[in-house]
């Protein structure tokens, strides 16, 4: 869903010619799995990080537009709301340098983006929901100027017919009605990208979406919402809700929902992809004038864009991506379960601790896959959103533990093995999963530290519940600039 698009009104003619098209890039695609046409040999890794903009007290500020062209930097794109930004950290192998050069990458990125939004009095805040926005944050004007985002929120609503639910029970409970998609854009994430084989697609995908309640767990960083203290990890369940396009009658009658978990441990990548097909009406019909099977007849790449569009409105935690550069197609399983921030420290150890467990996962004589119900990888994502590092998880050989015992236990040698299957050093291991070991040692992250110190500041300054949010905002971003992972950080 990265591209541009146009502003337009869709008619029935154009809904059939777009499913047609779909079909047909399926069967090209499909095509293309057989003959091995991808690029695999020298797999690289990916980050895209979304960040919250702010004033100087801390509060959302509607400077996305002006911040952009302030950076005038292709590696920037705006994100649904005018309050967010999103950067797209380039690719590369993922023992290329090591921790130190892509953490100094990205902090000189960060570093030079805030310089230039503080120029026009705004500032980037890393972190899973900004614990200031408020409900007349998120109505129509905040929704970014892209046309994009304006046709798909005509387009969820049109589905729908009435407006959104936000419905959370957690530490308080918040109920409220939407009448745009806007609440999504509270939702800022880190995007894991890790380019696979066609033949390991299956097992990457399987093993990304076994674990992806350990990772939530671990990194859990958006306790709060519309001044409500909810789901260690509200974010989760926010963009569940805030891009249902059913209807509670439909719900009830087993339509899958388009922020989907999944429902089944695939065989092939060509299974995600037939899926969005089979399962989910086009919210975007639009056509590009390329036949793919011409394309491919003549020895060309097909950019199967109507199957690449539709896929980018399908919004699974672990999503299948097709893309072609420099006309070499290849595919990528892209992680999309964690939270933005704490810091870029942060970000990287679970970077880390991610890629080095998927590729031990995948190695393993008999899968975990195989030893763990597909129902049961769902309930531990939902587990660890609502309770964070705290969450009791299931796992295969140890029945349901403490998430920090089971990675400590378990887990983070499996993590630090993988790493070393795939070429990195001891050196640039230990600091990485040194940062996820402390963090289970200390039942500390992100949402942990937000929650106590709101309380903290309450309870010491007696000030209502807004100023209290305000300050903790205010305190996180110090910290955040400062990049000591947030289990260090201190609550004063």
């Amino acid at each position: 869903m990265g591209r541009d698009v146009p502003a337009l009104e869709f008619t029935r003619e154009d809904r059939r010619r777009f499913r047609n098209k779909v079909h047909a890039c399926l069967d090209v695609f499909a095509q293309m799995l057989r003959e091995s046409r991808f690029d695999f040999e020298r797999p690289q890794v990916g980050i895209e990080i979304e960040l919250n903009l702010v004033d100087d007290s801390g509060r959302p500020a509607m400077r996305s537009a002006e911040v952009l062209e302030a950076l005038a930097d292709q590696a920037w794109s705006s994100e649904l709301g005018r309050f967010n930004l999103e950067i797209n950290v380039a690719p590369r192998e993922l023992v290329a340098e090591g921790r130190e050069p892509w953490e100094q990458e990205i902090r000189a990125a960060l570093n030079h983006a805030e310089e230039r939004a503080a120029a026009i009095d705004a500032h980037l805040v890393m972190i899973g929901i900004l614990p200031t926005l408020e409900l007349k944050d998120v109505g129509p004007a905040a929704l970014s100027e892209n046309p994009r985002y304006h046709l798909l929120n005509e387009q969820i609503f049109a589905a729908r017919g009435e407006d959104l639910l936000i419905s959370l029970d957690g530490v308080e409970r918040l109920r409220t009605y939407a009448d745009t998609i806007t609440p999504e854009a509270a939702c800022t994430s880190t995007q894991f990208h890790l380019q696979v084989s066609p033949d390991d697609f299956a097992d990457y995908w399987n093993a990304a979406q076994a674990i992806a309640g350990v990772q939530v767990a671990l990194a859990a960083n958006s306790p709060f919402l519309f001044g409500k203290e909810l789901w260690r990890e509200t974010r989760i369940p926010l963009f569940e809700q805030a891009t249902d396009t059913r209807p509670e009658e439909i719900k009830v009658q087993g339509v899958r929902p388009r922020v989907w978990f999944g429902e089944r441990w695939i065989t092939t990548v060509f299974d995600l992809f037939e899926e969005n097909a089979r399962y989910f009406p086009a919210l975007l019909p639009l056509c590009d004038d390329e036949d793919p099977q011409e394309t491919l007849d003549r020895g060309g790449v097909p950019s199967l864009s109507e199957l690449t569009l539709h896929n980018g409105t399908v919004y699974r935690w672990n999503r299948p991506v097709y893309a072609v550069v420099d006309g070499v197609p290849h595919l990528r399983v892209e992680n999309r379960v964690l939270p933005a921030g704490p810091t870029v420290a942060d970000v990287l150890a679970n970077g880390a601790f991610y890629y080095g467990l998927v590729r031990a996962l995948v190695d393993e004589d008999r899968p975990v896959w195989s030893r763990m119900s597909f129902s049961v990888a769902e309930d531990n994502l939902h587990a660890a959103a609502r309770h964070g590092i705290d969450a009791p998880l299931y796992w295969p050989g140890m029945g349901e533990v403490p998430a920090t015992e089971l990675v400590l236990r378990r887990l983070l040698p499996l993590a630090d093995r993988g790493l070393e299957r795939l070429g990195l050093d001891a050196a640039r291991r230990e600091p990485l999963l040194g940062v996820i070991e402390q963090r289970c040692v200390s039942g500390r992250n992100g949402a942990v530290w937000q929650a106590e110190t709101f309380h903290h500041i309450q309870d010491i300054d007696h000030v209502d519940r807004n100023e209290a949010l305000r300050r903790m905002t205010r305190q996180y971003a110090d910290y955040m600039h400062m990049n000591a992972p947030a289990h260090t950080w201190p609550v004063d």
